[in-house]
């Protein structure tokens, strides 16, 4: 579903990514993994298109995302699915609005058509009956499953997830894990999770690369990954410890 060729990205001088080359098949669940700071939310903005990169290039579904047009962009972005850590609600606006926000700005349905959608990807995330509920109301574990919801609104083939279970409780994040498992299984989504917490990474991945000094070190499953001889990969994984 997405590849990725020869991508790299410089912030001026600074060396983000360098050469990656990746192909990411229809329904993995890959994690990106490794320190804070090493470009692993650039790679999101960059298969968004937020970013532009410094030379290589990126495919989604075969389509190269340069050169498109704004039009073709707002289609392939269309497929995409955005999890913020923070949750990113707008403060300003209920729980049923935040769902609906993509649905309305797009103005291809009616309004029932748009509340059957809210209810449907709520009833998904196990939060009926929060419509009209405020951000300020509900604990943070909350706002990241309505983040999942709005992501969900447009049923996309690809949710990209941005630290989803950091600075959460642990029964919150077991929770947002047993929530991504579930949309994994049951809707056939390809998925992109970035994170540094290992038990995210144990739990929902069937993929792992470790991005290092602007590289990808191919990790393989999360068995692979804990047999890594790997000085580097062995270190992370301990906490630093070896």
């Amino acid at each position: 579903m997405i590849k990725l060729i020869n991508l790299t990205k410089y912030f001026g001088a600074k060396k983000v990514l360098e050469g990656i080359s990746y192909e990411i098949k229809d329904g993995t669940a890959l994690a990106v993994i490794g320190p804070s700071g090493c470009g692993k939310s650039t790679l999101l903005r960059l298969l968004l298109r937020i970013e532009e990169p410094t030379a290589g290039a990126i495919e989604i579904d075969g389509r190269p995302l340069a050169g498109l047009s704004d039009d073709e962009l707002v289609a392939v972005r269309e497929k995409i699915g955005m999890v913020f850590q923070s949750g990113a609600l707008f403060d300003s606006l209920s729980v049923f609005e935040n769902v609906a926000f993509a649905l309305r700005w797009r103005n291809q349905l009616s309004g029932r058509e748009i509340a059957r959608v809210v209810a449907e990807k709520l009833a998904l995330v196990e939060l009926t009956g929060t419509e009209e509920l405020m951000p300020e109301e509900l604990s943070g574990g909350m706002q990241k499953r309505v983040g999942i919801a709005r992501a969900l609104a447009s049923n996309p083939s690809l949710i990209l997830y941005d630290e989803p279970t950091t600075g959460l409780d642990p029964i919150t994040s077991v929770n947002i894990e047993n929530l991504m498992i579930k949309l994994s299984r049951e809707l056939k989504v390809t998925s992109v999770v970035v994170t540094h917490v290992l038990q995210t990474v144990n739990r929902t991945a069937s993929q792992i690369v470790m991005l290092n000094d602007g590289k990808f070190i191919e990790l393989g499953s999360s068995e692979e990954a804990r047999r890594s001889q790997n000085p580097i990969v062995r270190r992370f994984i301990s906490g630093g410890k070896e």
